[in-house]
């Protein structure tokens, strides 16, 4: 069943790089091939934690959409990208620079998929102002968000699993991996122009347009605006919690999102207007082919095969999680690749030497993880929320154009993660 599993998945893979059939089409398609054949049941798609759809970030991303749908309707993404485009003084690399330096810090404290789901409206505003193309901006974030959560247990999921199964604390991950974080988005944002040449051309009466702009006039709606600021920052709060709050945070949003839509008295179609339906059926069918590919062993026998092949060499260990992660992340998402990988960090970390960092292999496994979620436009679930996102805006972003840039974010994050593992826990120890 695995050589079934592994098939489909592939196949499905192939389809969504060419770009050729739309994504969510595939991905269902290959979802009901491996229900079909069969390959997994039922129970195992709708009800396994380890297996099934995660229905945790199906009613989150669900929860969020809503909450940005009501925010819309206020004016205060209009507020934002006028403020922004005046503060840059209209030079799209410096909003570009602003927009990643807070899309990074955002995606700190909260999970990446919420953070991009904020800031693209903004985004899109700003370059609609400024008659620019906002694909190379919302890639540049989606990056940077991917980046920025690994400095956090919260920033994200895979962190968590790994907090989880490790015992870690916020803070060991805040004194851990925020200097690495900082590092590379530091480097990030001195690569950006050769990143995305010829994106940062704009006419000087769009500019000047813009600097004329009042961005209080921006906001229609200052009661609902007063709504969604409460909501939005006690939803924040339960993400922040949802450990002491026995929350999930998809409940929390989902909570936050009813909230709204009951004291707003928006019409449905209001509240329903920014509901990525295709991404979370895409969503839903790729957790069902990467579920099949964990319910038959086919991803378990990939990572013990790269982790018996270090031989019990520390540095090679740590580096080989490392190298393994980053790659494998970004093609099946981070999220049942940490899943899989945690009883197998686990078992690793008991047989090395005890000169080693106890958690050096879990920093490891994080920054593989995480950073390898920019290596494609499926790994991470935030890249496919923002090129949903993209293509409703009609900026569409292709499975190759934000792979080709993924890559080079990817190579150059990973190396100086190595460079960073290496020195501080084999160097100075």
């Amino acid at each position: 069943m695995a050589f079934f599993a592994t098939a489909v998945f592939l196949t499905a893979y192939a389809f969504i790089a060419a770009d050729r059939i739309n994504k969510t089409v595939v991905a269902l398609a290959g979802a009901a091939a491996v229900v079909i054949l069969p390959v997994i049941s039922s129970e195992d798609i709708f009800y396994s934690r380890e297996t099934g759809i995660d229905w945790d970030v199906i009613f989150l991303l669900l929860g969020m959409m809503i909450i940005v749908s009501v925010l819309r309707q206020t004016g205060v993404f209009e507020y934002v990208a006028i403020w922004a485009a005046k503060r840059a003084n209209g030079s799209p690399l410096r909003i570009m620079i602003l927009l990643v330096l807070v899309t990074a810090v955002a995606s700190a404290l909260l999970d990446n998929v919420t953070t991009v789901l904020l800031i693209a409206p903004v985004t899109l505003l700003v370059c609609d102002r400024l008659e620019i193309n906002a694909a190379p901006f919302l890639m540049a974030e989606v990056f940077a968000s991917n980046i920025g959560g690994a400095a956090t247990l919260v920033g994200d999921p895979p962190n968590i699993i790994i907090a989880s199964r490790a015992g870690l604390t916020f803070n060991a991950f805040l004194i851990h991996l925020a200097p690495i974080v900082a590092v590379v988005i530091v480097v990030f944002i001195v690569m950006l122009p050769r990143l995305f040449p010829g994106s940062f051309a704009v006419e000087p009466e769009r500019v000047a347009d813009v600097m004329a702009l009042e961005e209080r006039e921006a906001i229609r709606d200052r009661g609902l605006l007063i709504k969604c600021g409460v909501v939005l920052a006690v939803v924040f709060a339960g993400f922040m919690g949802h450990g002491a709050l026995h929350l999930e945070p998809s409940v929390v949003a989902l909570l936050g999102a009813g909230a709204l839509v009951m004291t707003s008295r928006l019409d449905r179609s209001d509240y329903l207007s920014g509901v990525e339906w295709e991404t979370l059926l895409f969503f839903a069918g790729l957790f069902v082919m990467v579920g099949a590919l964990v319910d038959t062993g086919a991803i378990g026998a990939l990572a013990k095969t790269a982790a018996e092949l270090t031989g019990g060499n520390a540095l090679l260990t740590t580096m080989g999680i490392l190298g393994v992660s980053a790659p494998v992340s970004g093609i099946i998402d981070n999220i049942p690749y940490v899943a899989t990988m945690t009883p197998i960090v686990a078992e690793l970390s008991t047989t090395l030497p005890n000169d080693l960092h106890p958690d050096a292999l879990w920093w490891a496994l994080a920054l593989g993880a995480d950073f390898g979620g920019n290596l494609t436009a499926v790994g991470a679930s935030a890249n496919v929320v923002m090129l949903g996102i993209a293509r409703r805006a009609g900026n569409p972003i292709s499975f190759w154009e934000f792979t080709r840039k993924g890559i080079v974010v990817t190579a150059v994050s990973v190396a100086l993660s190595a460079v960073y593992l290496w020195l501080r826990y084999f160097v100075f120890g």
